[in-house]
Parts: structure tokens; C-alpha cells; sequence
């Protein structure tokens, strides 16, 4: 019989995290001044940053020591298994082989307690009393609000409306870790009210809900805002994953052909692929490897944006990033990958996506539904809608390996269980799942918006 799950022993876990620009022979694009377009100075972030974090944004060593209690933390679940799907490969009747690194062993269901953990620590060690922050599908939300009670800080979370009707359960997750839990737009802040008094059904979008934690935090002292995606070390901490794979790997004598990930901010795509593109930019790599991102068709940033300087929240309070976005002012269709629906992408991401280094495919809803299905089906695990993506894309991949008649190793991550997205799962059950896409028209409409930067000037 084959073996079909691979576990590091918890010695063999990452004691660093990798930093890609170390590596990278260009570096992405600066964040500029929301106002004067300038070339951004710490100082700016320092009202709602610890400095330690905005050091980590800004380094260039390859190697990020993790402190002891952070690792002590990561020990309750990580390392998580390198799973083999050998019944989605007989079903798909694929020579392929097929690998899932799975994310859903965390106390909280995906890969976000990897940053959050390390996050409200570095908060902690500042004196930090109450982080606020933005939640989608509310994974980021869910483990924040651990990582909070854990180190006795105040937690609030602005969860973004069509996500907090469509998933209560998460939302009560994140109640009994202690957080105080607002849907976005909400009353609380005046980018709220200003919102819903323009439409009062607004159903949010993530760019809502950054802007009305950072209006929290610069209102309140001894408040910060805990990032769970699109920033440079938020992918660091993520790398976790991509760190432990590669051991894995070298484990059981495999190595893949390609790396694929689901993508909203980038944080679970970023952290699982930097790993091995930095082995790859070092000479090191056994092979070379295909990177590819996955997004819902309904907020298309990477394959349907525009790659430029725009605010990374509906208010402009944070830095601009040069980056594949679609607008701030998007609001996309409220599909259930709730994890999924932000208007940009990681500028770091976004960089490497310029320069061809790695590839991008957008799906429909029901298209990757029927993917998780398939999965469930297969493997027995009930996989995320936002991991449903990357699942499309690997039994794609498989298919056309099948065609090929060639051998492929595919990797791909499971950011998290779906066990709270079971009204989703229903709904495809059913036949009542509708498909979304973006329309041209909408994403003209917002693209208008985005400001315009003078991009000679800032490299003068």
C-alpha cells in the first residue's frame, strides 16, 4: 500500500522564517504616501505598527530567526502533513502524481494562525493593548482572536457583511476566543456610517473593512491593526509551510512540478511557493518549478488588473502599493470564498507575477465547487471554497498530464477545512449555487478610480 501521509517529527520544524528579498535580483516597486505620492518613511506606520514588524517589512535578510514562544505555539499543530491524494489520482485516472500540504490541522481550520500567532506577539512584546483588524470568510478573523486571548490582548474585528450572514458559525468562533466582532461596513466608524448611508445594503468588500480597523486604531491609543495577508512579513510567516514541504520532499525522494495556491491577499500562495522559488534564485533547485496562483473569476486582480500604484483600502489611511489590482472602489459578488474577495494582491506577489515568475488562472464558483466535491469525495476532507481553487487548477493540471501521457508532480495547499462553510456546500448540493463572474463594466468603472502616480518621478 502506498503512503499517502508524510509527517516531519516536530525536531525538523522551520526554526526561521524565509525572506524572498534576500534573494530576489529586483525588488518589488516602494510603498508610497497615500497623500503626497512620496516614498513612504516608517513613520507614517509607526500609529499602528510595532516597530519590530515594520523592521520585518522592511528587511532584506533571508533568514528570520523565530522566537521560542511563537515556536512553542506553532508545536500544537504544526508540522502539519504533506498528504498524497492517490484516490483523486485514480479517480482522475492521471499518471500525475498529486500532493496536498493541509493547513486545516490548526486549532482554527487554516493557515492563518502562522501569522496571527506571530503577529500578536511582536504586538505583545510592544505593549500593544487592542489590535483591530479586516476579516473576508473569516479564517484571519478566527485566528487572530485566538492568538489574542492566548497573549491577553483585546481583539476587534471588522468581518466583512456578506461573510458574517453567510458564515454565523465563524463569527461565534471568534466570540468564544473573546473578540468583539462588527460587521463591515459597520456604525462603529465613520467610514461605516458614511457607506451605509450612501447604500444601506452594502454587502462590504475587504478594502471596507481595512479602512474601518485602521480608523479604529489611529482613533484609539495603544491600538494597532494586525495584518493577515497582502504585507511582505506576513508572507514571511506563512513560509512555515513552504519550508516544511521542501523537507518533506526530501523525505520521501519527490520533488514538484509545479506549486499552486489559492490567492485573495497571498498569504497561503506566498507562503507555500517562496520557499522553493528562493531555491530556485539560489542555483539550488533539483528542477525547475511552475508557481501558479488561483482566484475566483468574480475578483480576477491577477489575470483581469491592472498592475499600478492604488490604495490598498477603500480610504486611502494606508500606503499605496504597486500592485495587480482591480480598484479600491471594487466590490466583488459575494461568493462564498470569502477569504478571496480583495480588490489587489500582495505587491510582492504582484512583482513576481510581472516579471513572469509566476502564472495566474481565475475560476468560476461553480467550477471550483465542483473541484471540492470531487476532493471530498476522494480524499474524504472537506476542503475551504477559497482551497477549492487550487484543487481546480491541480485535477487541471492532472487531466492534462492524463492527455499528455506524462508523468507530473503536483503540490498543492489546502489553506483550510470547510467545515464552517457547510451552507455553501449545500447550496451546490442542492443545484442552488449560482455561478459569478465579473463584468467588464465593472471592472472598467473601478479601474477609473485608481489614482494616478508618477512613477518617473518617484524613481528619480
Amino acid at each position: 500500500m502506498e503512503e499517502r501521509r508524510f509527517y516531519l517529527p516536530p525536531e525538523k520544524m522551520p526554526t526561521a522564517w524565509y525572506n524572498v528579498l534576500a534573494d530576489l535580483p529586483t525588488k518589488p516597486a516602494p510603498y508610497l504616501h497615500p497623500i503626497t505620492h512620496e516614498p513612504l518613511t516608517p513613520d507614517f506606520l509607526t500609529s499602528i505598527l510595532p516597530m519590530a514588524i515594520l523592521e520585518q517589512e522592511m528587511s532584506s535578510q533571508r533568514w528570520i530567526d523565530i522566537p521560542g514562544e511563537i515556536l512553542d505555539l506553532y508545536l500544537q499543530y504544526r508540522p502539519s502533513p504533506l498528504h498524497r491524494a492517490v484516490r483523486l489520482e485514480e479517480a482522475l485516472g492521471t499518471p500525475a502524481r498529486i500532493y496536498y500540504k493541509n493547513e486545516g490541522v490548526s486549532p482554527t481550520g487554516a493557515h492563518k494562525s502562522n501569522a496571527a500567532i506571530a503577529g500578536v506577539y511582536y504586538n505583545k512584546k510592544a505593549g500593544t493593548k487592542r489590535l483591530t483588524t479586516d476579516t473576508g470568510a473569516g479564517q484571519w478573523g478566527s485566528a487572530l482572536s485566538l492568538a489574542c486571548h492566548w497573549f491577553g490582548l483585546d481583539c476587534t474585528i471588522y468581518m466583512v457583511r456578506v461573510s458574517y450572514e453567510q458564515k454565523p458559525y465563524r463569527r461565534t468562533m471568534m466570540r468564544m476566543w473573546g473578540a468583539e466582532v462588527l460587521p463591515s461596513p459597520s456604525t462603529r466608524t465613520q467610514t461605516g456610517r458614511d457607506i451605509l448611508a450612501k447604500d444601506p445594503d452594502c454587502i462590504g468588500a475587504l478594502g471596507i473593512a481595512v479602512s474601518e480597523a485602521v480608523e479604529d486604531a489611529r482613533a484609539n491609543p495603544g491600538v494597532c491593526v494586525s495584518n493577515g495577508s497582502v504585507l511582505n512579513h506576513v508572507l514571511m510567516y506563512q513560509t512555515v509551510i513552504g519550508l516544511e514541504c521542501i523537507e518533506q520532499f526530501n523525505m520521501i525522494g519527490d520533488d514538484p512540478d509545479v506549486v499552486i495556491g489559492c490567492v485573495g491577499g497571498g498569504s497561503n500562495f506566498g507562503g507555500l511557493m517562496l520557499p522553493f522559488l528562493g531555491r530556485q534564485l539560489r542555483g539550488e533547485a533539483k528542477k525547475p518549478v511552475r508557481f501558479l496562483a488561483t482566484e475566483p473569476a468574480a475578483c480576477p486582480s491577477l489575470t483581469r488588473g491592472a498592475f499600478a500604484y492604488d490604495y490598498c483600502d477603500l480610504m486611502g489611511l494606508i500606503p499605496m502599493a504597486k500592485m495587480y489590482t482591480l480598484g479600491h472602489t471594487y466590490v466583488p459578488p459575494g461568493i462564498h470564498a470569502g477569504g478571496l474577495r480583495y480588490h489587489g494582491d500582495s505587491p510582492l506577489l504582484s512583482h513576481l507575477r510581472s516579471e513572469g515568475r509566476i502564472d495566474a488562472e481565475a475560476y468560476g464558483q461553480l467550477s471550483v465547487f465542483q473541484a471540492g466535491d470531487l476532493f471530498t469525495k476522494t480524499e474524504g476532507f472537506l476542503p475551504a471554497p477559497e482551497s477549492c481553487h487550487a484543487i481546480r487548477a491541480a485535477i487541471d493540471e492532472a487531466l492534462k498530464a492524463k492527455e499528455e501521457g506524462k508523468e507530473r508532480v503536483i503540490l498543492f495547499g489546502l489553506s483550510g477545512h470547510g467545515f464552517l462553510d457547510l451552507a455553501a456546500y449545500e447550496a451546490n448540493v442542492d443545484g442552488a449555487l449560482a455561478d459569478s463572474i465579473a463584468t467588464d463594466e465593472d471592472i472598467r468603472k473601478s479601474l477609473a478610480d485608481i489614482p494616478v502616480v508618477d512613477e518617473v518621478a518617484q524613481a528619480a
